[in-house]
């Protein structure tokens, strides 16, 4: 064969190969490029891994979290410049705070058929009375968590939040004892120990607050958001403040390795706080037909279930209670009664006078 030829030959089939391998890269990269991305902000452990999967499946897209544990971290974050969320799932007081940034999009509830699904008593809310901008997801309590074998051998009350607060109850957990790194959350149990509302605003009040915590926090190990979960299902503490899912995952983990104790949780008889915390979109999101897709999706009762069953959260859905664990519905911590219901209070926005003061008692509290 002359060299022209071979070389012909070679060339042509050198051009196959490469038309070959771009026909066979092109629909992949085409894919990647078109797969829409659901961007959320969300809790850490606040939805089940195979709903996510189940959902990208249902609508040919992928979901990517990033995580806060407190509202104020996640309002902090946006503040700083955090961008690109099409979906947060915020607490109603900061659900408040975003709406009067404007910085929240109205839903378009003709794409949420299934917000029938939920009950009446979660809707119509102080921070979104008409649900312009949020769709209930989950709840949680604010409660007692503690080793139950060690308290009983103790003889402590395990109905109040004097066990928190008083040196003559203190005195005998010290350094077992946690409360939540949030300034709202431990102001509340205070005002509410000191039989006022947990959205008293009035600053002699928060005063009286401010000091029962301080003369309290040198029998406490640690201000925690997170870590408290694992140290008391270990052992290592034994009263803690915190969430009700939080602290059914304790209790589920103890049970599980076998300790020789039982986490048990209650709502103080002075009160409590109810946390709902719902869907929302961001108006710097690029995909609200997809967080459509998603709060619709999440409305489902087996989808809304999914999360309650694997860490004990309280469920707004009434299509998902045939789906949840009966031991979980009749777990007065996660599915409160009526009358245990009226002792419930939901935290309410402040005002940025009232933000700068608070900053200012918390600021004290942490360097007493």
């Amino acid at each position: 064969m002359p060299d022209t030829s071979r070389k012909l030959i070679q060339l042509c089939s050198a051009l196959f190969f490469i038309i070959l391998i771009l026909s066979c890269n092109k629909p992949y990269l085409s894919s990647q490029a078109t797969t829409p991305i659901l961007q959320v902000f969300n809790w850490n452990n606040y939805i089940a891994a195979e709903t996510i999967q189940r959902f990208e499946i249902f609508c040919n897209c992928h979901v990517e979290q990033d995580y806060y544990s407190d509202n104020e971290e996640m309002l902090a974050k946006l503040a700083a410049g955090a961008t690109g969320y099409d979906l947060i799932i915020p607490t109603g007081n900061a659900v408040d705070t975003l709406i009067r940034q404007h910085v929240l999009i109205p839903l378009n509830k003709a794409l949420l058929p299934n917000l029938k699904n939920i009950l009446p008593v979660y809707l119509n809310t102080p921070f979104d009375p008409t649900n312009e901008y949020s769709v209930p997801y989950a709840y949680t309590l604010t409660l007692l968590g503690f080793n139950k074998n060690k308290i009983e051998e103790l003889h402590l009350p395990t109905d109040t939040w004097a066990i928190i607060f008083e040196p003559e109850y203190l005195k005998k957990i010290k350094g077992r004892v946690t409360v939540l790194d949030s300034p709202r959350e431990l102001m509340a149990a205070a005002l509410l120990y000191l039989g006022y509302s947990a959205n008293d605003q009035n600053e002699v009040h928060w005063n009286q607050a401010k000091e029962l915590i301080i003369r309290a926090k040198p029998y406490w190990a640690a201000f925690s958001n997170t870590s408290y979960i694992r140290e008391i299902a270990i052992g290592d503490l034994w009263v803690v403040h915190g969430y009700s899912n939080d602290l059914y995952q304790a209790a589920m983990d103890a049970k599980k390795t076998g300790r020789a104790f039982e986490i048990d949780y209650t709502i103080p008889t002075e009160g409590a706080v109810m946390s709902l915390d719902s869907m929302v979109l961001h108006k710097n999101g690029k995909n609200p037909d997809l967080a459509h897709q998603f709060i619709n999706f999440m409305l489902d009762g087996i989808n809304s279930a999914e999360l309650t069953n694997m860490i004990g959260s309280g469920n707004p859905n009434l299509e998902a209670k045939q789906f949840i664990r009966p031991e979980l519905m009749h777990n007065q911590a996660i599915f409160p009664d009526e009358n245990t219901l009226s002792r419930l209070q939901m935290i309410t926005d402040l005002n940025r006078k009232q933000r700068r003061i608070l900053s200012r008692i918390w600021t004290e509290i942490k360097l007493r």
